[in-house]
């Protein structure tokens, strides 16, 4: 498995999840990884299983909703590989409740994560893939974003954003050989999604109710998300580009 050999992949929320399993798998695929997240520690053991089993891997504290922690991590990995061939923007909250539930505090603490990161992000990875002749953007998205679901009223704001944010730069700079797509996955069965189950008034009913929604009858795995970002990043998806990409055990069909 050698699709991403020699390219340096710069992910965020690599130390959980889609994150860490798009890492792993990235690094399999001969990719030299740089894990980000604000969970040290998260990130750290993840570079170093990476690394256990022979891959290159290193790790970086940072929240991507912050800017200056975001120019760290991207000068980083320019000034350490020469390179940013892949950007993987993964990291971001879900929180549960409408719109009209929901606080300011609360919708603007998502948008900083799930949206003013990615825009960070790739804002400041843009002109290094121009320079250095192209790349791939990836960003997690989610089928709430381009469908909507039900009690997850700001997520499906900043999700649909998301999808804004994606093809506005896949038209503004196919031309110089930056590509970018959106991954729009269904329920993934993540550490994140468990607390959310656990949550829950009726933890078993709420699992009955995540499970049931997808017509396959049954939650995604972070892998699966990782496999569909894999062939996004490679070569194979040169003419891949501004596109919605679902993964949702047919729940959108």
């Amino acid at each position: 498995m050698t699709r991403l050999t020699d390219k340096v992949a710069l992910i965020t929320g690599a130390g959980a999840g889609i994150g860490e399993a798009s890492a792993v798998r990235f690094a399999q695929e001969g990719a030299r990884v740089v894990a980000l997240d604000r969970d040290r520690a998260g990130a750290e053991r993840v570079a170093e299983s990476i690394r256990a089993a022979g891959g290159q891997a290193h790790a970086l504290e940072g929240d991507v909703s912050r800017e200056s922690d975001c120019a760290r991590a991207v000068e980083w990995t320019k000034s350490e590989h020469g390179a940013i061939h892949v950007l993987f923007n993964v990291a971001g909250v879900v929180d549960s409740g409408t719109l009209v539930d929901a606080s300011e505090e609360t919708l603007r603490r998502a948008f900083d994560i799930n949206v003013m990161g990615m825009f960070f992000m790739s804002r400041l990875v843009v002109p290094i893939m121009i320079e250095q002749g192209g790349g791939s953007i990836l960003n997690v998205g989610s089928v709430a974003g381009p469908h909507a679901v039900k009690d997850r009223g700001v997520y499906c704001v900043t999700k649909a954003a998301v999808l804004g944010l994606t093809k506005s730069l896949a038209i503004d700079f196919v031309g110089q050989g930056v590509r970018c797509n959106v991954i729009c996955p269904g329920t993934v069965e993540t550490p994140s999604w468990h607390a959310r189950v656990q949550q829950a008034d009726n933890p078993d009913e709420a699992l009955k109710m995540f499970i049931a929604r997808q017509p396959m009858g049954r939650v995604g795995q972070p892998e699966e998300v990782a496999s569909l970002a894999v062939y996004l990043a490679s070569d194979e998806a040169a003419y891949v580009t501004g596109q919605a990409h679902y993964i949702d055990g047919g729940m959108t069909m």
